[in-house]
């Protein structure tokens, strides 16, 4: 008897997994079962398939009773995470950031909290967000087999979280964990269609008032987020303001390009031996020769060490690799204030030494002057030309 292609892989993957295979699948299956019992449903929704499990607690596909009302708040299909109320303190924290920074079209979407109650009577808090359709960021470059991306659908990734990122930071808030499984993408209900990406997962962000206020009381150095995708200067002192974030960008767009980790090598080392390296000046990757000029351009105003040569989100914007591209074809954040052209920059004005300036040129949170916004900015490319970054 002859087997097809297909049927022999299942029979090998049978033969190689045996019963371990088929228990795993039946303990996902009775794990899901559990917390559905243990979670509850929602007054106007039903808990369904469970896609997500951490220290947080669980995230679960929700689907809606009555998905045919023209009168429900909710969408036919949304993503639930879910701890006891004991335990929700994280959930709880990014729901109050999700409020602060709602409005944009490129941060996954919040729509409110409940309680439920399990099957023992235990109370639940639920937080109620958008589905993430085609998964993460991190899985569509898995699915890659270390090739990488077309650049096209990277530029279009790349503008979409800088979108997000411009508008997080301008509600005074830093992401701290921006990385591939923390961008979701989700269907373009426009004209143009496709998946869009957007930035969720806010349950680490820190309010720019307190990171100031820790560091007037002269607070110790702590960072959060994943070390894979944190800045030299979050690593090394702690420090994880706006740049950081920028840093990430750049590390997301990298892995996308190439389908490999911008620290590959240093991916089976410990914390301490990564910080160790990253001190001493030894935080090298290697560049590919596929990149674009404009490719290695962007990632070189992402990733400099130096944190006042790193450039903003908005400015990002307006860099010639995420020019010409086609129009999502859904409402638009708020256009920034910040005019200049990328390529016509020629100021030869100092630039000061003190890292702080890269917040205070470039502050999203109050008005400024425009003019001397401007000379900053001009200052700052001059600067990115005096310190490259060779990938």
């Amino acid at each position: 008897m002859k087997m097809n292609l297909q049927e022999l892989k299942t029979m090998k993957r049978r033969l190689f997994g045996g019963d371990k295979d088929h228990e795993g699948k039946r303990s996902k299956q009775e794990d899901w079962k559990h917390a559905q019992k243990m979670y509850g449903d929602g007054a106007a929704w039903v808990r369904s398939v469970m896609i997500g499990k951490g220290s947080f607690g669980c995230v679960f596909i929700a689907n809606l009773n009555n998905y045919k009302s023209r009168y429900s708040l909710y969408p036919p299909v949304m993503a639930v995470k879910s701890a006891e109320v004991s335990a929700s303190g994280s959930i709880q924290k990014e729901k109050e950031v999700m409020d602060n920074i709602s409005g944009c079209p490129y941060v996954i979407k919040c729509f409110g909290e409940e309680i439920t109650n399990g099957e023992n009577g235990q109370m639940v808090y639920n937080l109620l967000l958008e589905y993430g359709s085609g998964g993460t960021l991190a899985d569509v470059i898995k699915s890659s087999n270390g090739k990488g991306l077309p650049e096209l659908e990277v530029r279009r990734h790349a503008r979409s979280i800088l979108r997000g990122l411009s508008h997080i930071h301008k509600r005074g808030y830093v992401h701290c964990d921006l990385k591939p499984q923390n961008v979701l993408l989700v269907a373009n209900e426009g004209k143009a269609g496709g998946l869009i990406a957007k930035i969720g997962d806010l349950g680490s962000a820190k309010r720019m008032k307190q990171i100031k206020k820790n560091k007037l009381n002269n607070y110790g150095p702590c960072w959060r987020g994943t070390p894979m995708y944190l800045s030299p200067e979050a690593l090394v002192n702690g420090v994880q303001e706006k740049p950081a974030d920028v840093w990430a960008v750049g590390c997301i767009v990298y892995e996308m390009l190439t389908g490999k980790l911008l620290r590959y090598s240093y991916q089976d080392l410990g914390v301490n031996e990564m910080i160790s390296r990253i001190g001493d000046g030894r935080d090298l990757f290697s560049g590919s020769s596929s990149l674009s000029a404009e490719g290695r351009s962007f990632l070189e105003k992402c990733l400099c060490r130096k944190v006042m040569c790193r450039l903003t989100a908005n400015m990002l914007l307006k860099h010639p690799f995420l020019k010409e591209l086609p129009d999502d074809d859904i409402d638009e954040v708020e256009e920034s204030h910040e005019v200049f052209d990328i390529n016509a920059i020629t100021s030869s004005s100092l630039f000061s030494d003190d890292d702080e300036l890269w917040l205070s040129s470039c502050s999203e949170d109050e008005d400024v002057d425009v003019t001397a916004n401007r000379e900053s900015m001009n200052a700052r490319f001059h600067e990115v030309r005096r310190f490259p970054v060779r990938l």
